[in-house]
């Protein structure tokens, strides 16, 4: 019996059990689309969280405050303290202590309400200084930052997010307009450039004004900061900084690593963490979604048998015909594996289709590739495989005889 004998006889016995075939069919299409998206889901949650974070700067450290003990000794989350101030970013400017860094920019910040052209809007009130663009990695879509000029002069001036400009002067241009902030007056001299959501929130929904402005307006003169952004000098310091970044905080707080009142992330940790967290998640998701597919192998081994005990008198004159233990063994493989390809390409095919739709439904990126669509078909294969040994090996088993007088 030759192969195209094989597939042709499996092909008929499928279609001769439409309903049942099916059915079986479903069961392999549903697990093999439920893990590639599930699984796509989660490769695609890794890749935004990367680019959000990577969208915060261009090697990017964050030093930010340790955490506050109260009295009775509790303790609040880390950030809580006001460890961090000026001084800080002065040192960790100075090129001799901190070689490997090629821009600071200490930052202040405040959630203030904004009146503006008739409307108002609460907003997040950043200070800084004329830095905060090289390090941060943004730019102004109209008009400019402010100057160190203007930091020295403690400026009334703002640079607002996209947000901010179109909830308060919707499609208007807002640079010259003016901000009335707490009673402060700014003037807009610039909007900044697109930056969507990311993990530390809207970046389009803020104003930006000189760290001088914010220390004279909003915080009483203080010289404490929220946080301090460095950009290193290139992908390859950026662990020569950290290192001299956490020395330097160190030495000017006099304290030890063990007593550090201050934390500095990289964007690598902070990449590495988000990511590790997303892929528990796919794993777990994925594990869940296979138990699909091993109900599906299930499903093929059900149909096989009930195929074989139904087909006894069939296999019994094949082999009173002279077909071989191997050919009656290979025509049940073939009918198992056509099963498994067949829900394989179908929940490929469901699987695409759902990876083009759920962004649109979900707001989230599905990650698809051809590897992956490769190794969901031949998975199926397996699957078909696998589950038709069992069927296959007892009709090859059978006595002619006994099929023969079976009723």
């Amino acid at each position: 019996m030759t192969w195209t004998e094989t597939l042709r006889t499996a092909y008929d016995a499928i279609r001769t059990r439409r309903m049942r075939s099916a059915l079986t069919v479903l069961g392999i299409l549903i697990g093999i689309a439920a893990v590639m998206l599930t699984v796509g889901l989660g490769q695609g949650a890794q890749a935004q969280v990367a680019n959000q974070i990577n969208a915060l700067g261009s090697n990017l450290l964050i030093v930010t405050p340790g955490s506050s003990t109260q009295v009775g000794g509790v303790r609040g989350g880390r950030g809580s303290a006001t460890t961090l101030t000026t001084a800080d970013a002065a040192v960790l400017s100075n090129r001799q202590v901190v070689p490997d860094v090629a821009a600071v920019a200490p930052v202040s910040t405040s959630s203030q309400s904004v009146v503006a052209n008739g409307q108002n809007w609460t907003t997040s009130i950043v200070g800084t200084t004329p830095q905060w663009p090289a390090v941060r990695a943004r730019s102004t879509d109209t008009g400019r930052f402010f100057s160190p000029s203007e930091m020295s002069a403690a400026a009334p001036v703002a640079v607002i997010g996209s947000t901010t400009a179109q909830q308060l002067f919707g499609v208007r241009s807002p640079v010259g307009e003016t901000l009335s902030v707490g009673g402060v007056q700014l003037t807009v001299i610039g909007e900044l450039n697109t930056a969507g959501s990311t993990v530390g929130g809207d970046q389009d929904d803020q104003v930006v004004i000189p760290a001088t402005t914010f220390a004279d307006d909003f915080s009483a003169g203080g010289t404490s900061v929220s946080s301090i952004y460095l950009e290193a000098a290139s992908q390859q310091d950026l662990s020569a900084a950290y290192q001299e970044t956490s020395n330097a905080m160190l030495t000017s707080h006099g304290v030890t690593p063990a007593a550090a009142d201050f934390q500095v992330s990289s964007q690598a940790s902070l990449v590495q963490t988000a990511t590790s967290t997303a892929r528990t998640l796919t794993v777990l998701l994925g594990g869940i979604a296979a138990i699909s597919l091993l109900v599906g192998g299930i499903g093929v081994m059900n149909i096989m048998l009930v195929s074989v005990t139904e087909r006894v008198r069939e296999i019994g004159l094949r082999k009173a015909l002279g077909a071989t233990p191997r050919v009656i063994l290979r025509q049940f493989l073939t009918e198992a594996s056509l099963l498994g390809l067949v829900g394989g390409v179908l929940g490929v095919g469901l699987g695409v289709a759902g990876a083009l739709t759920l962004p649109q439904l979900l707001g989230q990126p599905v990650a698809l590739s051809a590897t992956a669509a490769l190794g969901a078909l031949a998975v199926s294969l397996v699957i078909g495989v696998a589950a038709g040994v069992y069927p296959a090996n007892r009709a090859a088993r059978l006595a002619p005889i006994d099929a023969l007088r079976s009723e």
